[in-house]
């Protein structure tokens, strides 16, 4: 019961690593908020979850409705912790993906995360609690046909250090998770139109024995982050892939 009394606010949580880590942390003894654009995703992750799971419906691309999702969540109730894992997997090759298509996905990779950390901060500071982002492994290397994507990612890595420097004095840990593949179902949409070099986004694989992360592969680490093991742990990238990256 890591999270024994812990008030938690997890987005994304109508499917995949959301809906795995607001279970986790739920099971744990944590008060969960869960956000989402699916309202009906929150709704069947909430009957999943132990405890009386908070579900706020929000929109990433609007930031006044993800102020509103902090703002809910800690009505009455002290912030330990956010988990900023809502996102958008949208990628094709550079002469099919215009800038409107670009834009989305830094509004909610990107933007929406800052927006929802600038509203948990101040409650944050109060508890000296924690903000965990997802960034992937597209945060940390380049992937073909990914530009938009890769780019929101590793904006949210320098985000996450940036403000873990910024806060460090106040108490406030911020860290940030780099997923490689997981069976999702944003992991394993349809490719998109065009003409697609396969050997080029194949060139890493998951090499572990079982091939690609499950959604609770990643809950553990989101878990372990906003624990007090990892009370010493801030500004830093942990990379979940089964040695994508490792060459």
């Amino acid at each position: 019961m890591r999270f024994a009394d812990k008030n938690i606010i997890v987005t994304g949580a109508a499917s995949g690593i959301g809906r795995a880590t607001a279970i986790l942390m739920a099971n744990e003894g944590a008060h969960v908020s869960i956000g989402d654009v699916n309202e009906a995703g929150l709704k069947e992750t909430a009957n999943m979850m132990t405890g009386d799971p908070q579900v706020i419906p929000y929109d990433a691309t609007d930031h006044d409705s993800c102020k509103n999702l902090v703002a809910k969540a800690t009505d009455g109730r002290p912030l330990d912790v956010i988990c900023n894992i809502a996102g958008l997997l949208d990628w094709g090759p550079v002469d099919h993906f215009d800038e409107a298509r670009f834009a989305r996905v830094l509004a909610i990779n990107l933007t929406s995360v800052y927006t929802l950390c600038r509203a948990a901060l101040p409650h944050l500071v109060e508890t000296k609690g924690t903000i965990i982002n997802t960034s992937s492994t597209a945060g940390v290397a380049g992937i073909a046909y990914s530009s938009a994507y890769s780019a929101s990612k590793h904006g949210v890595i320098g985000l996450t250090k940036s403000l873990a420097i910024e806060y460090a004095s106040r108490g406030v840990r911020v860290n940030a998770i780099c997923p490689g593949h997981v069976d999702t179902p944003m992991g394993n949409q349809t490719p998109p139109e065009g003409e697609i070099d396969w050997a080029l986004v194949m060139r890493n694989v998951n090499k572990l024995e079982g091939g690609s992360c499950a959604p609770e592969d990643i809950a553990n680490a989101f878990a372990y982050l906003a624990s007090t093991d990892a009370r010493k742990v801030s500004g830093t990238t942990l990379t979940v892939d089964g040695a994508m990256q490792a060459g």
